[in-house]
């Protein structure tokens, strides 16, 4: 299936993670121009390399998103370099594990303002050449905790939930300028971030990480953890043309994990 997305440029957050470093090559490989932006400068560059040295276009920056000020240097260099942004994939980190009652009010302030201020501040920067343009998507990656809460993962539940609320808001307000807005919901994908949530639960449990991890896999019902590429698959689909008439939507990429309607 061609994406027709051949020259746009894509803008993905957290790009040198393993979420989403598969999302840019995704879609590096349809032909799209990808920034990777990441707070690990050199990570993100070695991921730009790797789709350059595939014969893609990319361009690596070293991007901390809590740094609100710092954003329009950032974009301006992505325009003058590649053009302006027509997808934005939001893709940040997830907070530690903790249960509600754990948070501080510090803990709050300081994630709300690097999981969700900065989504919304960098979308909204974005949004208006889109709008001009009469083209443009914005994909928004958060967790599965947003459909059925994950015990122990109580900061990033209320986070992500906020952005899952915020997106579909903002896909109805944008809709008519030809601008989709979706959610893409990870299960369980075997990532670092997923490994160290099995370490803390093994840790906690003084079981083997591997056991756990098993057991982890054993209540999917495909069996197995997803890999990045199954979901960043998900991900380039939705940014592709044929996904024009998708919007407002939660798509899950997680085995059928969620049991909830």
């Amino acid at each position: 299936m061609d994406l027709g997305i051949e020259s746009k440029v894509a803008l993905v957050t957290g790009g040198a993670g393993g979420l989403g470093s598969a999302i840019a090559r995704a879609l590096a490989s349809e032909g799209a121009a990808v920034v990777v932006a990441d707070l690990r400068g050199d990570a993100a560059e070695a991921v730009a390399a790797g789709i350059r040295d595939d014969g893609g276009t990319a361009l690596g920056l070293d991007w901390e998103l809590g740094d609100l000020d710092a954003c329009g240097d950032r974009l301006a260099t992505v325009e003058s370099e590649l053009g302006p942004v027509d997808i934005l994939v939001n893709n940040t980190g997830g907070p530690p594990a903790m249960t509600v009652t754990e948070v501080t009010e510090d803990a709050w302030r300081d994630h709300f303002e690097s999981m969700v201020l900065t989504v919304v501040d960098l979308t909204g920067r974005v949004v208006p050449g889109m709008r001009e343009r009469g083209w443009g998507r914005v994909i928004t990656s958060t967790s599965s905790g947003v459909v059925a809460p994950i015990p122990g993962l109580g900061l990033s539940n209320a986070l992500r939930s906020t952005l899952l609320g915020w997106s579909k808001t903002l896909s109805r307000e944008v809709a008519r300028d030809g601008i989709t807005c979706n959610i893409v919901v990870p299960g369980r994908i075997g990532t670092a971030r997923t490994r160290h949530l099995d370490e803390v639960r093994a840790q906690q449990a003084g079981r083997p990480v591997e056991e756990v991890a098993e057991e982890s896999a054993s209540g999917i019902p495909l069996g197995r953890y997803g890999t990045p590429e199954e979901y960043a698959t998900a991900v380039a689909f939705l940014a592709g043309r044929p996904a024009s008439y998708i919007t407002g939507s939660v798509v899950r990429v997680d085995g059928g994990l969620i049991n909830a309607v």
